[in-house]
């Protein structure tokens, strides 16, 4: 039980510093509250309403899953490469089978135009 302390003190430590973070940033911050302040952020440009029947462009999301996705196999990559020595031949076997399966799904994206931006 004593390995659990450290992480339970800093899993209490940081909720202590979001509390804290927000109840500040409520009592301190400026309460000028305006129309602008309260639509929806979009990168700069100013937002407009889309006419009925016109879809939204789906490729964002699209970019924005595969990001995700390439950005899980460096998560599970990096655990692999601290341990690669214990893993021995079985680790590699699986972390080759990873990337293979990775390198798959990228070339079928990259295949089908979706890493083209436009």
């Amino acid at each position: 039980m004593s390995l659990y302390v450290p992480i339970v003190l800093l899993a209490g430590l940081a909720a202590v510093f979001a509390i804290f973070s927000l109840v500040m940033g409520a009592l301190a911050g400026p309460r000028r509250w305006n129309r602008a302040k309260l639509e929806s952020y979009e990168c700069g440009i100013e937002p407009t309403r889309q006419p009925q029947g016109i879809r939204f462009p789906v490729k964002y999301y699209l970019t924005t899953m595969l990001f995700i996705i390439f950005d899980i196999e460096i998560i599970f990559l990096y655990p692999w490469a601290v341990y690669f020595d214990k893993l021995g031949v079985f680790g590699l076997v699986e972390m080759v089978t990873f990337i293979i399966t990775v390198l798959v799904a990228y070339a079928y994206v990259w295949r089908r135009g979706g890493l083209d931006w436009d």
